[in-house]
């Protein structure tokens, strides 16, 4: 196989200082600590009357239950999601490991626990009024921003009862669909035919032959993938209408108008928001299809015809080169570091204290993320390709990783981070990467520089829109009726025809786009706060750019503030008016500059 780096000089991630294993005593008995805290923390609820009351001005013994009822909340649901996260650990890099699975499953019970004492902690203050309370109590006091949201979370909850029926049944419905999803796709392997002969190859390695330089062995993989989706697509089409299906009446009875306003509200964006930035994005779609043209034919395509598929995140003809991971991290770090000592020693210590899971294999699951695990302790899966995408997505992960040490000192309630909010630091840190590379670089380097970066911005304005336009037709398909896998296809050959237009080869569209990502197995519309993450960093790194000092100087209170400001709040105090559709064409802008820069370099 070509363009990849050889597994066994990537880095794998280890959590055995925590616990030697699941039959461990320390494990056996954290385990059952934290159920049992959760036993007494239900208990405590009751014996505080933490549910809804009839309006009433707060008083001194309502401000000593608030403190009881938070300190004890925070706690608890900071055990939980620890030990959830030691288990996701095994379960992410095997998804065959059945024993794993069996304890994932008893550890996201705490879910099944907390999700109901939310909604009445929501009712209860909503009731007493935040504001009123704060004044009682110094818990309340130091949590007003995520207790407000609740408190307006209120108004969209059912009865006590339902909300504690819909977590109970989770676990065997959406949560039990979703887990089906992630256990097909990671295990799915499939025969490439490559020069060199046929070779079975896991997903999340096919999948990364689409950045490999030769192009016959993308081409290869792209038909490789369009072969093995099929073969499961029955059952991951059943699971994805049963968790729309589920979505969408819960939203029903919580009186959300769509399913949009749902999302916005679970990402602290605002509707004014959210359509100014639509509106700056769908301006900005002939300028991406404009790169995607002059793309295609540095790749000897046809440039009216448009980019194939497996071309799309392609590396330039003059830049076909891989890199070895210790020369990409290497680039990372070097980036990380012009902006802080800090930010570069991150990089150090997540290799030193293994953090990092980068090796593609089997029963891996696709993609990256990273997990907040102890403290100001992360975990960073990747699955390196040994691409300039590769790069970027490590910078992006462990920009994650650095948000979480700033988060390190606030409370479980304060660090539920909206995804649009969350993606801030990442997308920041790929853009320190991104112009650090264009600053060195000139000629065919730059153009491959070039490249790389809109690439990326490709996928997150253009795939991510096509990917917002499906899910959005999906729901309102899902609720008249279930949906077939040929009917899902079509209707991602279509959003893609919509968001890509003439800058791709329509009649190579990827119509299993809908299977393979894993942001679709979820309750809300998951894939725009994506954007929101790319335009949103590229405002911020454009005040970084204008006084570097007095940004330093905010950016990590920013970060630390995201589970507790809104967005709108987060923008202003950087002086970004995010309602205003100006911003995000600003943002944009720098999107345009780039690609008339890359125009150029290809006309040469």
């Amino acid at each position: 196989m070509t363009g990849t780096t050889t597994g066994s000089t990537l880095p794998r991630w280890s959590v055995a200082d925590l616990h030697e294993s699941f039959e461990s005593r320390s494990f056996v008995d954290a385990l059952e600590r934290a159920e049992a805290d959760l036993v007494r923390l239900v208990a405590l609820f009751d014996e505080l009357g933490i549910r809804a009351v009839a309006p009433r001005d707060p008083t001194a013994d309502d401000g000593e239950a608030a403190d009881r009822a938070i300190e004890a909340l925070n706690r608890t649901v900071t055990e939980a999601r620890q030990l959830s996260t030691y288990v996701s650990a095994t379960v992410s890099t095997d998804s065959r490991n059945q024993a794993a699975q069996a304890v994932l499953t008893r550890t996201r019970q705490a879910d099944v626990t907390v999700r109901p004492l939310m909604a009445r902690l929501a009712a209860w203050v909503a009731s007493l009024g935040v504001d009123e309370l704060a004044d009682h109590s110094q818990e309340v006091a130091e949590h007003v921003g995520p207790l407000r949201r609740l408190a307006a979370r209120a108004d969209h909850q059912m009865a006590e009862s339902e909300e504690h029926l819909a977590a109970e049944l989770a676990p065997s419905g959406s949560t039990a669909w979703g887990r089906l999803h992630a256990d097909l796709t990671s295990q799915l392997t499939t025969e490439v035919m490559l020069s060199d002969g046929v070779e079975t190859m896991p997903m999340p390695a096919v999948r990364g032959l689409a950045t490999d330089g030769d192009p016959a062995v993308r081409r290869a993989g792209y038909d490789a993938e369009l072969r093995a989706w099929p073969t499961i697509d029955v059952p991951i089409a059943a699971a994805l209408n049963a968790i729309k299906g589920e979505a969408i009446v819960l939203n029903r009875r919580r009186s959300w108008t769509s399913p949009v306003d749902a999302s916005l509200f679970a990402n602290s964006v605002s509707r004014p928001t959210f359509d100014a930035m639509q509106a700056a994005v769908t301006a900005a779609l002939p300028d991406l299809r404009r790169w995607m043209r002059a793309k295609a034919g540095l790749h000897g395509h046809d440039p009216s015809s448009g980019l194939p598929w497996w071309d799309l995140v392609a590396p330039l003809p003059v830049a076909s080169t891989t890199h070895s991971w210790d020369d990409g991290i290497g680039v990372v770090r070097n980036a990380f570091e012009q902006y802080s000592t800090d930010l570069g020693g991150l990089v150090d210590r997540a290799l030193s204290e293994r953090w990092i899971d980068a090796e593609p294999r089997t029963g891996k699951v696709g993609g990256a993320f990273c997990a907040s695990l102890v403290a100001d302790r992360s975990l960073v899966l990747l699955n390196w390709s040994g691409s300039a995408d590769s790069i970027q997505t490590t910078a992006h992960e462990l920009g994650h990783a650095y948000h979480n040490t700033t988060l390190a000192h606030r409370t479980a309630l304060q660090r539920q981070l909206p995804m649009a909010l969350a993606e801030t630091a990442s997308i920041f840190c790929e853009t320190l990467v991104i112009e650090e590379g264009l600053a060195r670089s000139t000629g065919a380097e730059r153009l491959a520089q070039l490249d790389v970066d809109l690439c990326g911005t490709n996928q997150v304005i253009v795939d991510i829109h096509a990917r917002f336009l499906f899910e959005s037709e999906l729901f309102a398909r899902r609720e008249r009726r279930t949906l077939g896998a040929a009917e899902l296809s079509e209707m991602m050959t279509d959003a893609q025809a919509e968001a890509y237009g003439d800058g791709l080869d329509q009649a190579t569209a990827h119509p299993f786009m809908w299977l393979l990502k894993p942001p679709y197995y979820g309750s809300h519309v998951y894939t725009w706060p994506y954007t929101y993450g790319l335009l949103f960093g590229l405002g911020l790194h454009g005040r970084y750019r204008d006084d570097p000092e007095r940004f330093r100087s905010g950016y990590d209170t920013l970060l630390s503030r995201a589970g507790m400001d809104t967005a709108e709040e987060l923008g202003a105090a950087f002086g970004l008016d995010v309602t205003d559709e100006g911003f995000w064409t600003s943002s944009l802008d720098v999107v345009r500059t780039r690609i008339d820069d890359y125009i150029a370099l290809a006309a040469r």
